[in-house]
């Protein structure tokens, strides 16, 4: 699997595909602060059984009809998995995959309310052994895949192990208030950072990975603005970030592959990769773009094993 040389990522590198509904619409877009309330308001207080099945179906129907840039996004980027595909295909294909995330999203809700729990099976627990064995740090990457938050707190149930988890800042800084309230609510012992300029974040993260922390995340999409390095993914090219290649190498621990995928109502089965031990020769350079290709190959098994979990919704190849 080839690789580029670094370059850095345009802006809004991989957010979702905004036009004019979004300009309409303001705080009322999928992306505002109205939704995340009603979502998370709904998920809580409205049946079961209409959130986990009905909901869904009708809502992934609205956003296809809707959101016309972001359906033909997804269609776009499956043909690659899934092969080409008409135009009735291609609906479905996106249809299903806006389905299986509106299941998610309702259920991340659920999680942060009362007396909602997902159960999930683990697969490849000696592989974290390898990268986390006698309470040393690691950097737990996944990609937007599923229920991938599971992914992140596999390891918050261990004594006094702390989780930092670095994720996207939101479109709407109203709703990234919201999401870090609520995220807060899941685990204490997961700490919330959001990725951006300040070189004080991986120092932070530094130290913790050497204190015997852990640090989480996302592989698959660079932020804007963020030094990248072009890898193969299908046989097409895709800018991978290289911040958690960097940040393992820098503190001196292994990157430990781990994604999650919808097995059902409040159901997943979370998989761990073989540990990547980042090289530290000479060669930064080169360290960086070995390792960058064995997490490429992790992230394109994980698409294929549920491809309708790979939740992109900004086109990334013509």
């Amino acid at each position: 699997m080839t690789t580029t040389a670094s370059e850095r990522a345009p802006e809004r590198a991989h957010a979702p595909e905004l036009g004019l509904t979004h300009r309409l619409l303001g705080r009322f877009h999928v992306t505002g602060i109205f939704w995340y309330r009603l979502h998370y308001w709904a998920s809580i207080h409205l049946p079961r059984w209409f959130m986990n099945q009905a909901g869904p179906v009708i809502i992934s129907f609205v956003f296809c009809l809707v959101m016309g840039k972001i359906r033909r996004a997804v269609a776009a980027n499956l043909e690659p998995v899934l092969g080409p595909a008409g135009p009735v295909t291609r609906w479905r294909r996106a249809y299903r995959t806006l389905r299986t995330f509106a299941c998610c999203l309702t259920e991340r809700y659920q999680r942060m309310g009362p007396g909602a729990k997902t159960q999930f099976a683990i697969e490849g627990l000696p592989h974290w052994v390898a990268g986390t064995g006698e309470g040393r740090g690691a950097v737990l990457v996944s990609a937007h895949l599923g229920p991938w938050e599971n992914s992140t707190y596999l390891g918050d149930d261990e004594e006094a192990r702390i989780v930092h988890v670095v994720r996207e800042e939101e479109i709407d800084p109203r709703a990234q208030a919201f999401i870090s309230e609520m995220v807060g609510k899941i685990s204490d012992k997961v700490v919330t950072h959001y990725a951006g300029d300040d070189p004080r974040l991986a120092i932070e993260l530094s130290e913790a990975l050497r204190r015997g922390e852990l640090v989480a995340l996302q592989g698959d999409r660079p932020r804007a603005g963020g030094r990248t390095i072009t890898a193969q993914i299908f046989g097409k090219p895709m800018p991978l970030p290289i911040g958690p290649v960097a940040l393992a190498r820098a503190a001196g621990v292994p990157l430990l592959p781990i994604f999650s995928f919808r097995e059902g109502v409040l159901q997943a089965r979370t998989v761990v990769r073989a540990p990547i031990f980042v090289a530290r020769t000479a060669n930064r350079d080169a360290d960086h773009t070995a390792a960058i290709s064995q997490l490429a190959a992790d992230i394109e098994w994980a698409i294929r094993e549920r491809p309708h979990q790979w939740f992109c919704f900004k086109r990334l190849w013509d």
